[in-house]
């Protein structure tokens, strides 16, 4: 594996791709995604969220607002179904310590909870299991509980971490997913294709290859997996997490020069499909990739 300290964060490649920052928004005004940091659905799959440089932003019923609670720099975004857990900034004037290191809210965001390393880490890129409480990071430098840079995981929200060896993950890392039942099994994009390891990281082997991977995640039933990449256009695979299986390409809009960044299942509607990207859209597919509507665009949503 290479080193950690040269890993090219999502927060970096949506710069290099043209990311804006806006201002904040007030009552009243349309909701606009400064930065996409990550993409959710709620258990009930009536909310989809996304984490931005000024708080939590929620599609549902068709319109979008802003979520009640802080309007923190969320970074390192991601879901299980009892529970959000991110890293980041805290909001301006909001007088607590940054970065946050890990915290977790249980209502939706209206309040956090802290998890440790505040003031010490922040984790752009955070990966959880839905069905289980494995957190893993990815951890750029020593810190009070991490003696050194890697990937690092917990079953106990924080309390104790591990480090896991990665051996075997090849390019640069793009993106983490953990599967939703079994904490063990995490996969990995890089740039040098989609990687999978069944012993807590210890150990990858390579999945897909010949492509870089920039988002990777789980189906909600743990049988395969979705993922993306970037060669001059954008495209979103699914594969299949049996032997000898072969990635199928599913049919996204054109892009420009766009990729998807984040990708997210319905668990109340497992055909329902949401997917963001580097420069802030955000589409829905109801019949699991075949057709796409689009919800933000370029950061401006629809009403």
């Amino acid at each position: 594996m290479r080193p950690i300290t040269r890993t090219a964060s999502l927060l970096s490649l949506a710069l290099a791709l043209g990311a804006a920052v806006s201002a904040p928004t007030r009552a009243g005004e349309p909701v606009t995604l400064t930065h996409v940091h990550g993409l959710s659905y709620s258990a009930d799959g009536a909310r989809l969220m996304i984490p931005s440089h000024d708080g939590l932003a929620i599609f549902e019923g068709a319109r979008w607002s802003k979520a009640a609670g802080p309007a923190h720099d969320y970074m390192g975004y991601s879901a299980t179904r009892d529970a959000l857990y991110s890293s980041g900034h805290p909001a301006p004037g909001s007088g607590q310590t940054n970065p946050f290191g890990l915290i977790k809210s249980r209502d939706g965001g209206k309040t956090w909870s802290k998890l440790g390393l505040e003031g010490e880490s922040d984790f752009h890129t955070l990966a959880t299991g839905w069905s289980t409480n494995a957190v893993y990071v990815v951890n750029h430098a020593a810190n009070s509980r991490m003696s050194q840079a890697g990937i690092y995981f917990t079953t106990n929200d924080g309390l104790k971490w591990t480090r896991a060896a990665a051996q075997g993950l090849g390019g640069d890392l793009r993106s983490l997913a953990v599967h939703p039942t079994d904490a063990a099994v995490v996969a990995a994009g890089t740039a040098d294709g989609l990687y999978l390891s069944r012993n807590a990281a210890a150990r990858f082997e390579r999945l897909v290859g010949g492509r870089q991977v920039l988002a990777a995640a789980f189906a909600l039933d743990g049988q395969h997996m979705w993922f993306s990449g970037y060669a001059g256009t954008a495209s979103l695979l699914r594969i299949a997490l049996k032997s000898g299986a072969s990635p199928e390409a599913l049919p996204i809009p054109p892009l420009g020069e766009d990729a998807v960044a984040y990708i997210a299942q319905n668990p109340a509607r497992p055909k329902e499909i949401a997917i963001a990207t580097f420069k802030r859209s955000v589409l829905l597919s109801k019949d699991e990739g075949r057709t796409w509507t689009s919800i933000a665009r370029s950061g401006a949503t629809s009403e």
